[in-house]
């Protein structure tokens, strides 16, 4: 991915076409302002893909914070009482698909 650096007044002089450009190739704009660097710009699904990868990254940590804490329970219980919750649920015609409801 390429990043290139405008100035927020040539952004606004070309903005249709840098916006394409940016739809088109993967790149990034850095607008600057006053010679420092105020806002990127970037395409919408490259953004969607950044802001997954970054929510995994945080599971991941908070998964891994869990482990070192002891915070954890053998696969085989938590789906065992998710079963009892779901039969439960379904006996008590509750069709919710929250098994925390």
């Amino acid at each position: 991915m390429s990043q290139e650096v405008l100035s927020l007044s040539q952004f606004k002089a070309d903005a249709s076409r840098l916006l394409d450009q940016v739809c088109d190739q993967p790149a990034t704009l850095v607008l600057t302002q006053n010679g420092r660097a105020r806002a990127v710009v970037q395409d919408y699904e490259q953004y969607q893909a950044r802001e997954r990868a970054m929510l995994m990254l945080k599971l991941l940590a908070e998964g891994e914070r869990d482990l070192a804490m002891g915070h954890s329970l053998p696969h085989a219980e938590v789906f065992d009482g998710l079963r009892q919750q779901l039969r439960s649920q379904r006996a008590n015609g509750d069709e919710t698909d929250d098994p925390a409801a």
